[in-house]
């Protein structure tokens, strides 16, 4: 599946739009993570537990774009985009979306 932040792919042709592929994971740290942050914060620096937690969170939306294209029979996902929200100041939601296209290859 290709993916692309722009409108389009160079050296391709979008043949049919699909609509619109989401993906979201609402995520809440446990208390580890909670714990480790704020001993973090104190010393200041990066949280490696809660960086690889957002990283986590960011991979399964993608994957879950990725899925929901494929099942429109996409074989590409334009003007694709991140977006995250805090919950109740405890948790995190991420939401991951881009048009659903069929390309194809330009010939030169």
């Amino acid at each position: 599946m290709m993916t692309s932040t722009s409108p389009e792919l160079p050296g391709y042709r979008i043949i049919e739009t699909l609509g619109v592929a989401q993906g979201l994971v609402v995520r809440l740290p446990g208390f580890n993570n909670t714990l480790k942050a704020s001993f973090k914060a104190i010393s200041g620096g990066q949280s490696e537990d809660l960086r690889k937690l957002c990283e986590t969170t960011r991979r399964e939306a993608f994957d879950q774009v990725v899925e929901t294209a494929e099942a429109m029979g996409a074989n590409a996902v334009i003007a694709f985009r991140y977006d995250a929200t805090t919950i109740f100041d405890i948790g995190s939601e991420v939401i991951c979306y881009g048009t659903a296209v069929v390309v194809e290859k330009l010939e030169r």
